[in-house]
This record gives structure tokens, C-alpha cells and sequence, in this order.
């Protein structure tokens, strides 16, 4: 594949700019395999833009180099193009979570991963899509989070002392303390409507989020559906002894953990919802979103994806 046919988006910031150094040491590589037209990112949306502009220069292939909200920012450029313009996505994950290449079996090694995103099969994958009461929308590709899952990753940006697992342990402590509120919601699919009180909710297309909590083992994103996993109203103690089987995706043993597919959703809430779009907030602490849309577009990209 030709120079001017490949753009690598970078995110220099990503996983709080450790992802530079990690950058600089792949050029060679990338030389080797044939070069691309490489361009950072410098301000929020920046990735979204430089994706559409690439589909419109006539770029084959898009890679992302960053963690989930790179590819999130990348993928949104994308579906603003018509299909016919939309280049192939590849994915070098060097972000913190890098939940989505994971699911699409994209090696963890930035080296690996570089040769899979010049080389690796091609396949055609779903996007979601998601549209509230403010008149926002966006595309998302690995999960939505409603509710306390949300609140964990808004409160997880505040916490600056620690990294890893301890940062989203002092937040879940801290939403456990400060904000343990269920809103009740009034659900629709394309083939069924109920009320429900809820802690959280996800939607997924992706297997994982978090960095490696497998909320949705058996997600496919060849299959037209979304998967959604759901937790009524618990107590405190009984939600903090849930995380660890939604760590190792054991949760739908439990019999109050619910879990369904669709192609579509509303969903109609009794108060402001916290919502959180690949790993990035959507609607925060003084979110006004009580009304969603989510719809999944079936093989809406072509991604590469060496785990199907």
C-alpha cells in the first residue's frame, strides 16, 4: 500500500503522554512497512476531523493510534463521510484501556499491532449510534454506560495521585459514598417495552471496557445487535461484591444482573442521567439528558480485525 494512501492519526496525550515515546519508536517500523502520512492531534474533535478529511482526500485506510477515545474521535470522522468514502480502520492501541481493540483481537503490542493495522484482515463491523432530549448525537464503538458505571468514570478523572485499578477503586468508593441514586426508566426495543429502576446500565458493542472489566463476553460486532447489561437497585455491599465478576465476565450467573440484545432502544428516565460514550463523558455531573436513542448501524466500517 502506497505512502499517500495510509493517514496514522496520532494522539500524543494519550494515557496521559505516555504514548510518545512509545510513537517515536515506531517510525522506523513504519517506514519499513511502507509509510503513512502521520498527523497529531491538538485539541478535542481534532481526530474526527483529520478522519472525514482523509475519507475526502481519498486515503484507503485510517489508522488510529491513540487509546478509545482516539478511535471513538477517528470513527465519529468516519460516519460523517458516505460508505463509499469511508477508508478502512486500523488500530495501534497505546491509550489506557484500549478496550475496543481488544475486542476486535488487535494485539496489546504497539509493534505487533502497527503490522496488523498495515497487513491484518479486513472486516466490515458495526457502529452504534446514540441521540438525546439536547439534540446531541454521536457514533460510539465499544460501549455506552448509563448511570453508575458512568459516575465511576466521570469521578475516575478526578483522581490524579493514582493510577490503574486504584483510580477506578477510589472512584467506585466515592460513588458508592456520594452518589448511590437508581432512576427509574421507561425502556423500548424493537420488540419489547417495560419500566424498570436501574443503578446502571451498558450498552455494548465491544466485549470490554474499563481497561478489563468483560461486561459483554459474548458481544459481536458482526451481529446487527446490541448487547445490554443491567443492574436493578442493591445495596451497596452487594453492588461492590458484584465488580469482580464483571471483572472476570462471570456476572451473568447472578440472578439480578439482566442481560438482553436489540437493534434499537429509548430510554425515558425519571431524572438526569450520567452517561459516559467509549470511555469519554457524554453527559456529566450536570447532565440534563433524561431521553436517549441508541440504534446500531450493522457493518457500518471496515475494520481491521485479526480476532474474527
Amino acid at each position: 500500500m502506497s505512502r499517500n494512501k495510509v493517514k496514522l492519526i496520532f494522539n500524543p496525550i494519550a494515557n496521559l503522554g505516555r504514548s510518545w515515546p512509545i510513537a517515536s519508536s515506531l517510525r522506523p517500523l513504519l517506514t519499513e512497512l511502507g509509510g503513512a502520512d502521520w498527523t497529531g492531534t491538538v485539541y478535542p474533535t481534532h481526530a474526527a476531523e483529520l478522519a472525514r478529511q482523509a475519507g475526502e482526500d481519498g486515503y484507503e485506510k485510517v489508522i488510529a493510534m491513540g487509546g478509545d477515545g482516539t478511535v471513538h474521535e477517528v470513527v465519529n470522522g468516519l460516519m460523517q463521510l458516505p460508505p463509499e468514502k469511508r477508508p478502512i480502520l486500523g488500530i495501534v492501541p497505546v491509550g489506557t484501556g484500549n478496550d475496543f481493540a481488544y475486542s476486535l483481537g488487535i494485539s496489546s503490542i504497539p509493534e505487533e499491532a502497527l503490522r496488523q493495522a498495515f497487513q491484518g484482515p479486513v472486516h466490515e463491523i458495526d457502529v452504534a449510534h446514540v441521540e438525546d432530549n439536547r439534540g446531541h448525537s454521536e457514533f460510539w464503538t465499544n460501549t455506552l454506560g448509563i448511570g453508575f458505571d458512568a459516575l465511576i468514570n466521570i469521578r475516575s478523572r478526578r483522581v490524579v495521585l493514582f493510577q490503574g485499578f486504584a483510580v477506578y477503586f477510589l472512584a467506585m468508593m466515592q460513588a458508592l459514598i456520594l452518589d448511590y441514586t437508581p432512576y427509574k426508566a421507561h425502556l423500548r426495543t424493537d420488540h419489547q417495552e417495560w419500566d424498570e429502576s436501574l443503578l446502571m446500565m451498558v450498552i455494548c458493542n465491544g466485549k470490554r471496557e474499563g481497561g478489563g472489566f468483560h461486561i459483554a463476553p459474548r458481544a459481536s460486532q458482526q451481529d446487527g445487535l446490541l448487547d445490554s447489561v443491567r443492574v436493578p437497585v442493591i445495596r451497596r455491599r452487594r453492588m461492590l461484591l458484584t465488580v469482580p465478576y464483571f471483572m472476570n465476565g462471570t456476572h451473568e450467573k447472578l440472578s439480578y444482573v439482566h442481560s438482553l440484545s436489540f437493534r434499537t432502544l429509548e430510554i425515558d428516565s425519571d431524572r438526569p442521567l450520567y452517561i459516559h460514550s467509549d470511555g469519554e463523558i457524554y453527559a456529566g455531573m450536570h447532565s440534563t439528558v433524561n431521553h436517549l436513542k441508541i440504534e446500531c448501524f450493522p457493518s457500518a466500517i471496515r475494520a481491521v480485525a485479526p480476532g474474527f
